[in-house]
């Protein structure tokens, strides 16, 4: 059986090393990492401010051009204007009997059109309190966005405890935001938020722009998706309306409100929608998620806060920017239509359904310097196998090492887990597997992941 503290000896591999946010291989490939960004404190910069002022015009001279005779060229364009005048009256006086059916034709559409746009309803004001331009197709004001978001947006908190260096226990804030799903109370954020206190059991509490505070219960949590849903016991409540993030484009307007450091409270950034359909791996989640990504500002604290388009509907949920000194302007945000089915599901079920669930526990330890050692192949090495699952009913065993599924190369945890992501419950897959030296095959039929169930 393979020992991972086990001394391995002298073997000629290049060492792995982490910098700068980034783990860089040998092979020269590296894996950017993406997390909250950091904060510049503003008295702390001492660049001076820039003004720009506009160049002076230069007045123009306030003698008279005069043409070739003497003449003045103001006395020429009165002359000409003279002559025009006379012949309008003379031309005027030839049409107007023939003008006078057709002008009266024209006042009469006039005052019927009149009528028809007095009976066309006014504007009234939404239930968030801003009104629609519908003559810019629905587009808001900044400032209406801004005053409805202050209705819609919370702060999460919860408080943990940890041990600090000095072996005391000692407790610390975890700040958020979120943001209002329903009237009656059901709020939106990323899992990383509360994922302390969901695995810790403790508390969560939801803070209103108006200062009110309400202890906060969390309905379900994707970890792989970054998502999470919490109940305040509350109604009337200013709900967002979702809005189409399949048809935003590369360049369109976006305003992202949360609670940087978790004390700027009720900040709004401004920007752009940069890109769509990145693939993007955090610190509090190994496999990649699909973002879009933005321009405007996005620092600690406000994970889970909401991305508005420029008609005030919600587009997508701030969770993370890139992790290096002096990068700005890259941040990312899970697309609303991916987070409001998978909310939808953990309101109703509690969980996600039709995630595949295989039933092991792989050693994360196992990678290509074992292999050689041992004279194994690369692969996901299984530590354990639950017993009834999908991989205990197809004959896998402890001590297995996975090497391929369906034909795609499987040379660690992370290659594993990804293909499994691939495929859902009830799928049939053939995984190659090395035992005792030997290459065997075998379908497995993948079960349901369900809460707190996942290959670990």
């Amino acid at each position: 059986m393979f020992d991972p503290e086990e001394g391995v000896g002298p073997v000629d591999e290049k060492q792995t090393d982490r910098a700068d946010g980034e783990y860089r291989f040998g092979s020269g490939y590296s894996q950017r990492i993406y997390s909250d960004a950091h904060y510049v404190r503003a008295d702390e910069n001492t660049a001076p401010p820039r003004y720009y002022t506009p160049p002076e015009r230069t007045p123009r001279s306030s003698h008279t051009v005069k043409n070739k005779k003497g003449a003045s060229l103001g006395a020429v364009i009165a002359s000409c204007l003279i002559c025009a005048m006379l012949g309008g009256l003379c031309g005027a006086a030839l049409v107007e009997r023939r003008m006078d059916p057709r002008l009266a034709a024209a006042e009469q559409s006039i005052a019927v059109l009149d009528e028809s746009v007095r009976e066309l309803p006014v504007l009234k004001q939404s239930s968030a309190g801003s009104i629609a331009a519908t003559a810019y197709g629905g587009e808001m004001s900044a400032g209406d966005v801004y005053d409805m978001a202050c209705r819609q947006v919370v702060g999460v908190t919860s408080e943990i405890t940890y041990t600090n260096f000095f072996g005391m226990r000692s407790s610390a804030a975890v700040s958020g935001s979120g943001f209002i799903i329903t009237p009656d109370g059901y709020i939106l954020t990323n899992y990383h938020v509360i994922e302390d206190a969901y695995k810790a059991g403790l508390d969560v509490t939801v803070i209103m722009y108006d200062g009110t505070r309400y202890p906060a219960q969390i309905v379900g949590v994707e970890a792989d998706n970054d998502v999470a849903v919490l109940k305040i016991d509350a109604d009337g409540l200013s709900a967002v309306t979702l809005g189409d993030s399949d048809s935003m484009r590369v360049g369109d307007t976006v305003y992202a409100v949360g609670n940087p450091l978790g004390e700027l409270e009720f900040s709004m950034t401004t920007g752009h929608v940069s890109a769509k359909d990145r693939r993007i791996v955090t610190e509090s989640n190994g496999d990649s998620i699909s973002m879009f990504q933005i321009d405007a500002a996005v620092n600690t604290g406000n994970s889970g806060g909401p991305v508005y388009n420029a008609r005030g509907e919600v587009v997508g949920i701030v969770t993370a920017k890139y992790k290096s000194s002096g990068v700005e302007g890259i941040g990312f945000a899970i697309p609303i239509k991916d987070a409001a089915s998978i909310a939808q599901e953990l309101v109703t079920i509690g969980y996600v359904t039709g995630k595949a669930h295989l039933g092991v526990s792989v050693n994360s330890k196992y990678n290509e310097m074992y292999a050689r050692y041992y004279g194994w192949p690369v692969g996901a090495y299984i530590d354990s196998v639950d017993a009834g699952s999908s991989a205990d009913q197809a004959g896998i065993e402890a001590g297995d090492i996975i090497t391929k599924i369906d034909g795609d190369p499987i040379r660690s945890f992370d290659d594993l887990r990804s293909a499994i992501k691939r495929h859902g419950a009830g799928e049939t897959v053939d995984i190659e597997l090395y035992r005792a030296d030997e290459i065997h095959s075998v379908p497995v039929v993948f079960d349901e992941e369900r809460p707190m169930q996942t290959e670990r």
